[in-house]
């Protein structure tokens, strides 16, 4: 069975998106203010530390596009060969939705990414791609395992899906690719949207994918 959380965690993140995203778009001075001032002191440390930086620059790739679809397409070729068909339905909408929502929000959404990065990528920067891969891959991971392992299990996991979200986030601010607003709105995208793609899938299927 895949865990649903409440929909009302799927509303509630869906709305700090939105609320994020329309001041992230009027250039909300509070948020430029912090934006900067955090993005300045990367810089500083990364002048400072390029070994560090060089690190990273591989770690984040471990989050791209690429990766996260082949991560996707592993898991409902799993699912599907031993007849799960209802996680093998959720890891397919996971894996085409996410990409495809935050591509399309960089083509509609102008919003400029930190200049002389230590990456870089020519395109809009909300939300990040990188962070809302591993927010997502995290978040799914804890749906389909929740039903599946012991309270010890569950522990496990959310810390693991936790701590790789958020080091997948740290990576794109350290390395300027982001703005921590870009971040934080991967995060919420993640949640509000994974949760709704398990309770997309239908009950018997998300019954049948716990067996």
């Amino acid at each position: 069975m895949i865990a649903r959380p409440p929909l009302a965690v799927s509303l509630a993140a869906l709305a700090g998106f939105l609320i994020l995203m329309a001041l992230v778009l009027a250039d909300w001075a509070p948020i430029e203010r912090l934006d900067l001032a955090a993005s300045g002191d990367f810089r500083s440390y990364g002048a400072s530390n390029r070994d560090v930086i060089s690190f990273v620059r591989t770690a984040t790739d471990v989050a791209a596009t690429l990766p996260f679809l082949a991560y996707g397409c592993a898991a409902v070729l799993y699912f599907a060969v031993t007849r799960q068909r209802g996680a093998a339905v959720f890891c397919a909408l996971v894996t085409a939705a996410i990409p495809l929502l935050w591509g399309v929000m960089h083509w509609a959404l102008h919003r400029p990414r930190p200049l002389d990065g230590f990456v870089f990528v020519d395109s809009n920067g909300f939300p990040s791609g990188h962070t809302s891969h591993a927010a997502a891959a995290g978040l799914a991971a804890v749906l389909l395992l929740w039903h599946r392992v012991g309270r010890l299990g569950r522990v496990v996991t959310v810390v693991a899906a936790v701590l790789f979200a958020l080091l997948v986030g740290a990576t794109r601010v350290v390395l300027l690719a982001h703005w921590p607003t870009d971040v934080l709105g991967a995060y919420l995208l993640g949640l509000a949207v994974v949760p709704l793609l398990a309770r997309a899938v239908p009950a018997r299927e998300r019954e049948r994918a716990g067996a």
